[in-house]
């Protein structure tokens, strides 16, 4: 659960460390400035979709930092990021990947003699089903 109270003195120190204005910064991840007045004064909670605008905006901004205060403002980037074995060199390289064998259709399993269709439902595209009843 996020303290709304830390989550205000952090979003402070944002708005310190890049010089902006609340409704600048606002302006900047796209939410209407109300929402971070409220959000400022401890009216609002911060929404999910609050903190994403502000990491996907503000790469520096570390997830963890801004949601409890873990972790490093501005966020440190990492020399050692693990590179999957897998990946490409450029964005045109392109990789094989081993075929799946397409599985055997199952088997049809016959009704025994006992067995009695009640009803036969047939659904169309367009949203409607006939229905066939046994009389």
């Amino acid at each position: 659960m996020v303290n709304t109270d830390d989550f205000i003195k952090r979003l402070e120190i944002l708005l310190e460390y890049y010089g902006l204005s609340a409704s600048a910064f606002a302006d900047s991840i796209g939410v209407q400035r109300s929402s971070l007045s409220h959000l400022l004064s401890g009216r609002n909670k911060p929404s999910l979709d609050f903190i994403l605008k502000i990491i996907a905006y503000y790469p520096e901004v570390d997830l963890y930092w801004i949601l409890n205060g873990k972790g490093e403002f501005p966020k440190q980037e990492s020399d050692n990021i693990a590179v999957p074995a897998t990946a490409p060199s450029d964005l045109f390289t392109k990789i094989e990947e081993p075929v799946k064998p397409i599985s055997e259709p199952k088997p049809y399993i016959p009704l025994k003699d006992t067995d009695e269709i009640e009803r036969i439902v047939i659904f169309f595209k367009n949203g409607t089903f006939k229905e066939y009843i046994q009389k």
